[in-house]
């Protein structure tokens, strides 16, 4: 550590000698970090600095008296005294918006007079008077999402349209139609304090494509400086209604209308630089009141994470002619995936604004929405008194046609028919699909594994057979049972082996598991290793083990996992082996010990503050939090219990973090320290290892390094640090014509060192990532370059490429 402080002071300064530091950090006027804000010192500019893309600064000065100033595009300067003596100042400074009517001067590339422009100056000079997000409210909501797919023309076959059964080509009609309905009440009171209550939720078909189904994940606010969509887009998205938004686009005046006795102007929106600005369209202003009256804005396709076209519609009224009140808003979006077309329309009606509710302390808190088990039974009358648009024919007929299916299948005749057609066995279950038995009625299916999955030519110790065996169930309140039982018989060595493993979930809501198994089998020393050392023989044992682990979340984002296990493991020593393959990939033997028993526990905490969730009638949907979460794991191998022969005990502490600078990109980070507080006795499966690197493969670069060229079996403490910043396309959008493209640039670093080697290890990193449509999934395919250093090795670089699936849940990538 010694080391990295000062290689860190080495970099940022030159001519430190008898000089002083002076940091801070520069925000915005709700606190929110100013990315390259620059600081000079006055009638000095030689002496500058550039915030970094969390607003943090470091100056270098002599003792003395100065003035700092601090500036930054749309914000106002600011000046402050400072003086500098023997120590490191810290000194943070706010910075405001300048007045919209001062931007006129920011015009640069104006040929002629601009009428839109000074429309828009207005607007946003009025833009928090007619923000009804400053103000607590309560406010009805009713949601309208559908979707309608245009499949692939089918293969004609030889049954005709006559021959169809009417119920049969409603079925078929009905596939390709999705619709969801909600009903609920917000509470929001200032600064996004939000409470959703849904009274109603009815779904017929499926809601995997739709969005905006809830208005807690993002809130469309273009009365703010950037919009956070974190769901739909990758990076936040700059309003034009903001005076940010008047440096980042151009206006036109296209036409005046007038309507109800009022002329409105139609102000059409052109991005200054398509490269980093992302929206597109029409704001329509009511003149003289210079209030917004609608919006029309497209999303530019480049950094959509789901959709490849999203166009967003919002409607308002003017109550008292200053408060703009949100009374509708319609989505359309959707794409093409695998040769089929998804057209998607969500409407949002916002109705009953009450602007006089008291709100009492703990309302708000981080369960910010609520869905009750009665929502999900509404029937049709009540959406007849509640709903809020009037549907179409097409709607009204998938509607009645959904409900008289819904009625059939619930039929006990009908669940028996269609249980009877999918336990049937065929030739293709049983020797690629399965077999399959369920029962809906009782909740549950077992399945015996197909030839495919019997059948393991290759393995350690050859070729094996493996019939498997897996069951599930679910209970009405979310509750579940899974498990898996195999029994593996070695055709070379004509040896028995086996597992079985039971997980019950009892508690949904609190995450709450417990998990039991038991295993006679092979097992391995290293789980955790370069790609081209963990297949090799040395790393593999034999163990009789029985674990059994417990889990639950004690409160809001603080979750325990506490397991113990116990095992017997032996050396494989005499094993017969297939050696055939050694020419192409060298192997080494099986490694030569006397059998021991050890008997492990293990306790991990894990704590994120202020995580915010939903909650559903059993179970709770985790949204996140602005906060990093903190890992605490104590490891313990029990002497004597059992007959254990170990003897140890290890704790490790990890901090990690995912989150957004501005409309720069992403940034993910972990640190961790581990040490090993006893090693009385100590065997080789429970010593902690850095991995060695991957060739070619770029492992994931918050738990590994992509330039370490040895494997570190370490007893000692050790610590590293993974920092990956996604630009998200922002900064290489920049290049002309790379926006087309929707190639992303990313950076990172990454740094270790293990004590009892003195070893470190620095590397730094920089790659191109696009992602790809796979169906309707988002493969990210990325191409890396490496540079690695460090006190035990030359400096190296590599080369890396990576896959990565969107979690479709979270809309995350794994870094």
């Amino acid at each position: 550590m010694k080391i990295l402080f000062v290689l860190f002071l080495t970099i940022t300064s030159c001519n430190c000698f008898a000089q002083q530091f002076v940091k801070g950090l520069v925000t915005d006027e709700k606190g929110s970090p100013i990315p390259n804000a620059k600081i000079f010192i006055k009638n000095d500019v030689s002496q500058r600095t550039v915030a970094d893309l969390a607003g943090k600064y470091l100056l270098s000065l002599m003792p003395g008296e100065y003035f700092l100033v601090f500036s930054s595009s749309g914000f106002e300067d600011r000046e402050t005294y400072i003086s500098i003596a023997g120590i490191d100042l810290v000194k943070d400074i706010q910075l405001f918006p300048v007045k919209a009517k001062d931007l006129g001067s920011v015009e640069l590339s104006a040929k002629k007079y601009n009428p839109g422009r000074d429309i828009m100056l207005k607007v946003v000079d009025k833009r928090d008077q007619m923000n009804p997000w400053n103000h607590k409210h309560k406010v009805d909501v009713y949601i309208k999402a559908t979707e309608k797919i245009d499949r692939k023309a089918k293969p004609e076959n030889s049954k005709k349209d006559d021959d169809l059964l009417a119920s049969d080509k409603k079925t078929d009609w009905t596939d390709n139609y999705n619709l969801v309905e909600v009903q609920l009440n917000r509470s929001y009171a200032p600064v996004n304090n939000v409470k959703e209550i849904r009274n109603a939720y009815t779904l017929r078909g499926k809601d995997y494509f739709l969005y905006y189904t809830t208005t807690v994940k993002s809130n469309f606010n273009f009365f703010e400086n950037l919009l956070q969509l974190e769901d739909l887009h990758e990076n936040p998205i700059m309003s034009p209604i903001s005076v940010p938004g008047i440096l980042s686009y151009r206006y036109k005046l296209e036409e005046k209308i007038e309507r109800n006795g009022q002329k409105i102007s139609k102000i059409k929106i052109i991005p200054r630089n398509i490269a980093t600005t992302t929206l597109e369209g029409y704001i329509y202003v009511i003149d003289s009141l210079w209030i917004v009256d609608k919006l029309e804005l497209t999303l530019n396709k480049g950094n959509l994470k789901r959709y490849d076209y999203f166009t967003i519609e919002q409607t308002f009224s003017h109550p008292g002619d200053s408060l703009c009140l949100l009374e509708k808003q319609v989505f359309k979006y959707g794409g093409v995936y695998g040769g089929e077309k998804s057209n998607c329309v969500t409407e949002a009606v916002f109705s009953n604004y009450d602007f006089g509710v008291n709100f009492n302390k703990k309302f708000f808190n981080s369960e910010v929405a609520v869905t009750a088990k009665e929502a999900y039974e509404k029937d049709t009358s009540f959406w007849v008194e509640k709903r809020q648009l009037v549907l179409t024919e097409e709607e009204i007929r998938f509607i009645e046609v959904k409900d008289s299916i819904k009625d059939a299948q619930n039929r006990t005749e009908y669940i028996d028919s269609v249980d009877a057609i999918f336990n049937k066995v065929t030739v293709l279950k049983v020797l690629w699909f399965g077999i399959d038995h369920r029962n809906r009625v009782k909740k549950y299916q077992w399945t015996i594994g197909s030839l495919a999955t019997v059948v393991q030519p290759m393995f350690i110790g050859g070729p094996r057979i493996t019939p498997n065996f897996d069951y599930f169930k679910k209970w009405k309140d979310e509750r579940t049972l899974d498990s898996y039982t195999r029994i593996s018989y070695g055709i070379l060595n004509n040896d028995v082996k086996g597992d079985t493993w039971w997980k019950y979930r009892f508690d949904p809501f609190h995450q709450g598991f417990f998990r039991w198994s038991l295993t006679h089998d092979f097992d391995v020393i290293r789980g955790y290793d370069a790609i081209t050392q963990i297949y090799k023989r040395e790393n593999f044992i034999e163990a009789t083990k029985m674990r059994s682990s417990f889990e639950y979340e004690l409160f809001n984002g603080f979750y325990v996992d506490f397991s113990a296990e116990f095992s017997e493991r032996r050396s494989l020593r005499g094993l017969n082996k297939v050696t055939f393959f050694d020419q192409w990939f060298p192997n080494t033997d099986f490694v030569d010990f006397d059998s021991y028993q050890a008997m492990l526990s293990d306790i991990t905490l894990s704590y994120t503050p202020k995580q915010r969730y939903m909650r559903e009638p059993y179970r709770k949907v985790i949204l996140g939090s602005s906060w990093p979460t903190f890992y605490l794991n104590y490891e313990r191998g029990i002497p004597s219990l059992f007959g254990s022969d170990i003897d140890h005990e290890y704790i490790q502490f990890d901090i990690q973090q995912a989150f957004k600078i501005g409309t720069l990109g992403t940034t993910n980070y972990r640190f961790s320290i581990g040490k090993f507080l006893s090693t009385r006795s100590l065997y080789e499966p429970d010593f902690k290892f850095q991995r060695r690197s991957d060739p070619i493969w770029f492992s994931n670069p918050l738990y590994s390094f992509q330039g370490l060229d040895t494997l570190l079996r370490t007893t000692n403490y050790s610590t590293e640090l993974h920092i990956v910043h996604h630009d998200n396309s922002a900064i290489i959008n920049k290049i002309p014509f790379m926006k087309k493209t929707r190639i992303g640039l990313v950076l990172g670093a990454g740094a270790l060192y293990v004590k009892e080697y003195n070893w470190l290890h620095l590397e730094a990193l920089a790659g191109l990532e696009r992602s790809f449509k796979i169906s309707r999934r988002r493969l990210r395919i990325g191409l890396y370059g490496v540079l690695s250093a460090g006190n035990k090795m030359p400096v190296r670089a590599d080369y890396k490429i990576s896959f990565a699936i969107l979690d479709d849940r979270s809309m995350k990538w794994n870094f």
